[in-house]
């Protein structure tokens, strides 16, 4: 008969993680599988399949687990309830994600992006300089067959995160109760793409064998993907003052920005695991998992330049009221701002009238990344042995194409135009956020739509080339002894072990620019490139109804910067040298020395960790790590001669976790754990970058930077009231200090009155008393006065950390309950289900702060703001409502996230006193609602349809605070994916 979840779990504890397992991978090599264990006194039956069959596994593993961890399990083989690994862990209370286009990218757990990425419980490393591991977009769901999550971990769990280990879990073949066999097909279309559906391809076989040698098994699971994700988002900068007689005082229009992001995946991804067991007591493995993505993104970027000239002559036709409250103990109170009007001198179509420009950013991230796992365990009379070598790898390059041209109206007086931008009329309508503008018509010198598609109408303005590389690997050796103890009655069990890891990341910055150009005698003309240019698209309006945007314009074609980069660039190289043969800017892609970064660290762990129980009631461990790193960091010094800084840090982390029973339906937790956050690679350089762009940012690095150290505390009671049920709550609380930070140094904006494109130009250098740092290839745009300066004093950051204590408390509650156990009284309605948390938390401390500085400090005055913790929510929530009956498999998930403050915008902005008025931007509140449903058409097939984004929300993002100035809006797409799945 059927029976209680609980009841059975008490049997369990002996051989949990093996039963969880075995449960696992019977569930997911059979149609409709049932869960049964060995008929014992104690021991009854409970049958479940599909969904509700992996909420009861991972709802078991969770519970008899020592330490907090969540537990995500495959309702089939490669079908984890999402199609992105990222917004899979969205599923788990204390864990947010941010998506890029639409597409989850990036997780916090429990407020913090700074966390681990395990395969198998091995380290992966990533694509750029951080810590956390692979990227959740470069590895498809569907070879994983479930996810764990540790929220407080225990002596053994390698040091490294602030909120979570995330351990991405592949099929073990030797638990395989039967042959393994599946293929699967999808389509998956973007309700934004112009272009038609992607395909996905998975599959998985293995299968295990008997043998006089001992017991083999072999799995093998791979998929396929291609995927495209659309976003528009428009962007308007109203980070002045204007003063027009008779009008008060307002915010005008700076710039406009209308931008596509459009980002393309093809990522293959193969899992193979080989496993031998000899005898009972002895076990082999190897694992490979290989994973090769390129992410290629072809967005467009129109903008509107020279604006601000105008900020003091065209009065708007209507204004908002912008509320900025009580920021950073100043009350800014509130101020008028620009919402609709017209832009440009409708008498005197010269070259001081506005300026358009058509940017085309062609770039990919082509990945290759690896995981090697050799081992093996074995199991004596008191002692079990295990040994592990690893090897992670990530080897990344970003080839980059992209160009600005600048459009010439032939309209317009050109008698006498040095600048090769020329005036273009503008209208905007701000109004219901949707930040539209576009071209005004109804000027006399408007450009026609044949104006604005004609290849002689357009100049050269820039070039940008590059193909950086990142190369990450971790090489590892562990070995792990537990020791059973059976003189100490309350000591179950002691655990020792060392684990040594050589871990490296190299940078090299190519690139090169033809171009920045800002006079006409400099700038080729369209038609001695016209081959390249193509119309761009037109469907701007298609995410929200707009039709007030710009539909009618050129860009370098897209497609052939792909395919035919080489023969791209000799088109506009030979368009350089036939327009200005004497002394054309020839493209020099070399490796820039001063980014350049070598950097090799070395780690010794140590831990010891006792693991007791005290009748049925309490159980737990204790135990200690102790971690000693060194470090060297290579780069370039002031005589272009390699340098190299060493350092060193070592930590003793105790750890420990208390598990108590007081009935049998209700756990309570209680954990303890010392962890560090080591920096990333880029923070550790002894290098940096420059750029040519006037607003760009001059990043420093720290070798001396030290990790942060993070006191962690759980508290937590779970409440399993019914089969396959719980409802828990928790406490959480973590301490972090020396927590990192960015020291931000702004270069002054000083008035200007030989500046008519704004009245402020930045200090020529190349010293820089008022602060910043000089950057010799700076190429200026609107913050020089002179159209012959090269060089200026720019922004700096530079890491550091924060002396400071900071703390985060938080509250996580969930719920899990289905109506299975009502199917004689509810028949068809016993098929529901529901889960659903809750997370709470705060933030306090630190003395980071992010001051007013340029346009910001005119417009707000001088005004501070801690810095808080970025992309962090005080409250997030989901929701899952599914139902599972008659071969019928659907399920509904709404997740909603409280506004956050982040550095993640887009259209090229940034904080440097322009722009976004100095501080991160506001990400406004923001629910999205998600779909599925499949059916077994037979035993072996089963159909489906999934949908992300169903009600295409917008995000918007808010300059200082949230509701006050909308400076970002996105509009993600809608994907739908459809599918069939066939078992062998």
């Amino acid at each position: 008969m059927n029976t209680q979840f609980n009841k059975i779990t008490r049997v369990m504890k002996s051989n949990t993680a093996a039963l969880c397992g075995t449960a696992m991978l019977a569930m997911l090599s059979a149609p409709a599988v049932t869960a049964q264990e060995a008929a014992t006194d104690d021991v009854e039956v409970i049958e479940v399949s599909g969904i509700r069959s992996s909420l009861t596994s991972a709802l078991l593993e969770k519970r008899e687990a020592t330490n907090l961890i969540e537990v995500i399990q495959a309702d089939d083989v490669g079908k984890l309830p999402d199609q992105n690994l990222a917004e899979v862990l969205e599923n788990i209370t204390g864990i947010q994600i941010t998506r890029t286009a639409g597409v989850g990218t990036g997780v916090q757990i429990r407020g913090t992006n700074s966390n681990r990425v395990e395969i198998n419980g091995v380290s992966t490393v990533g694509s750029g300089s951080g810590r956390s591991g692979i990227s959740f977009e470069d590895v498809n769901a569907s070879i994983i067959s479930s996810v764990e999550v540790t929220k407080a971990p225990d002596a053994k769990t390698i040091e490294g995160s602030v909120g979570g280990t995330v351990n991405l879990r592949t099929i073990r073949p030797l638990e395989l109760s039967e042959t393994l066999g599946s293929v699967r097909v999808q389509l998956e279309d973007s309700s934004l793409s112009t272009e038609s559906a992607t395909p996905r391809f998975s599959g998985a076989f293995g299968d295990n064998w008997e043998t006089d040698a001992g017991k083999f098994g072999f799995v093998a699971s791979g998929s396929y993907t291609e995927q495209e994700a659309v976003s528009f988002r428009p962007r308007t900068d109203r980070d002045n003052l204007s003063n027009i007689e008779g009008v008060p005082e307002f915010q005008g229009i700076q710039f406009l920005v209308q931008e596509q992001e459009n980002d393309d995946y093809e990522t293959l991804n193969l899992a193979t695991t080989f496993e031998w067991a000899p005898n009972a007591d002895l076990k082999f493995h190897f694992d490979a998992i290989i994973n090769e993505q390129e992410r290629s993104r072809d967005n467009y970027r129109i903008q509107a330049s020279g604006v601000s000239s105008f900020r003091e002559y065209n009065t708007p036709t209507a204004f908002e009221t912008i509320n900025y409250g009580t920021v950073g103990g100043v009350n800014i109170g509130s101020y008028q701002a620009a919402l609709s009007g017209t832009i440009g001198d409708p008498l005197l179509p010269t070259q001081e009238n506005p300026n358009l420009r058509f940017s085309s950013e062609t770039g990919s991230r082509i990945t290759d990344s690896t995981v090697f796992i050799l081992g093996g365990e074995w199991q004596g009379e008191n002692l079990k042995v295990s040994a592990e070598i690893s090897s992670s790898s990530s080897d990344t390059t970003n080839p980059t194409l992209s160009t600005t041209v600048n459009f010439i109206n032939p309209n317009c007086d050109i008698e006498g135009n040095s600048r090769n931008e020329n005036c273009t009329p503008f209208i905007y309508d701000l109004s219901g956020g949707s930040l539209a503008w576009g071209i005004n018509f109804d000027s006399p010198w408007a450009p026609s739509v044949a104006d604005l598609t004609n290849p002689a109408n357009v100049v050269l303005d820039q070039v940008d080339v590059g193909r950086n590389i990142n190369e990450n690997a971790e090489d590892a050796f562990r070995v792990d002894f537990e020791y059973y103890v059976d003189t100490v009655d309350f000591i179950n069990t002691v655990d020792f072990g060392f684990r040594y890891n050589k871990s490296s990341h190299k940078f090299e910055d190519i690139d090169d620019r033809i171009g920045g150009f800002s006079q006409m005698k400099d700038s080729p003309n369209g038609t001695l490139f016209a081959e390249l240019l193509v119309k761009g698209p037109t469907n701007y309006g298609d995410a929200d109804g707009r039709d007030l945007f710009i539909s009618n314009f050129l860009l370098l074609d897209p497609d052939r910067s792909f395919s035919d980069p080489a023969g791209t660039l000799k088109i506009l190289q030979d368009a350089v040298i036939a327009h200005d043969p004497d002394s054309p800017d020839i493209l020099k892609v070399e490796s820039d020395k001063n980014a350049f970064r070598d950097i090799k660290e070395e780690t010794t762990a140590l831990y010891v960790q006792a693991n007791f129980e005290l009748n049925e009631m309490i159980r737990g461990n204790i135990g200690v790590r102790y971690i000693e790193t060194d470090i060297d960091s290579t780069g370039y010094g002031p005589n272009d001669t390699l340098e190299t800084t060493s350092g060193s840090y070592d930590f003793l982390l105790p750890r420990l976790n208390l598990v108590i029973t007081p009935h049998d339906d209700v756990v309570v937790r209680l954990g303890y754990g010392t962890d560090i956050n080591r920096p990333g690679f880029n923070r550790l350089a002894t290098g940096y970058s420059l750029a040519q762009d006037e607003n760009s940012v001059v990043a420093l690095g720290n070798p001396g930077l030290q990790p942060e150290e993070v006191d962690s505390f759980d508290i937590g009671v779970e409440w399993y009231f019914a089969e396959a049920a719980v409802a828990s709550i928790g406490y959480f609380k973590k301490e972090r200090t020396n927590i990192f930070g960015i020291d931000f140094e702004g270069a002054a904006l000083l008035d200007d009155p030989n500046n008519l494109t704004g009245g402020l130009s930045r200090e020529p250098g190349p010293s820089c008393p008022g602060g910043g740092f000089y950057n010799p290839t700076v190429i200026p745009g609107i913050l020089a006065s002179d159209p012959n300066q090269i060089g200026m004093c720019v922004d700096l950051t530079k890491p550091g950390n924060d002396p400071d204590t900071t703390t985060q408390t938080g509250i996580e509650m969930a719920f899990q309950y289905d109506l299975s156990s009502f199917e004689d009284d509810l028949g068809w309605a016993s098929g529901f289900g529901i889960l659903a948390n809750y997370t709470i938390q705060d933030f306090s401390g630190g003395s980071i702060v992010d001051s007013t500085s340029g346009r910001g400090l005119q417009v707000l005055g001088d005004v501070s703001i801690d810095r808080g913790l970025l992309d962090f929510s005080e409250n997030a929530y989901n929701f899952t409502l599914y139902y599972e009956k008659f071969g019928l498999s659907a399920r509904m998930r709404y997740t909603w996230r409280e506004a956050f403050r982040t550095q993640d915008f887009g259209g090229g902005a940034n904080t440097s006193g322009s722009s976004t008025l100095s501080f991160p931007v506001v990400t406004a509140d923001r629910g999205q609602l998600n779909a599925s449903i499949s059916y077994d058409v037979t035993e072996q097939l089963n159909i489906g349809l999934e949908a992300v984004n169903l009600t295409e929300e917008r995000i918007d993002q808010y300059c200082v605070a949230e509701n006050a100035l909308l400076c970002f809006v996105g509009l993600p797409d809608r994907r739908l994916t459809l599918g069939a799945s066939y078992r062998f």
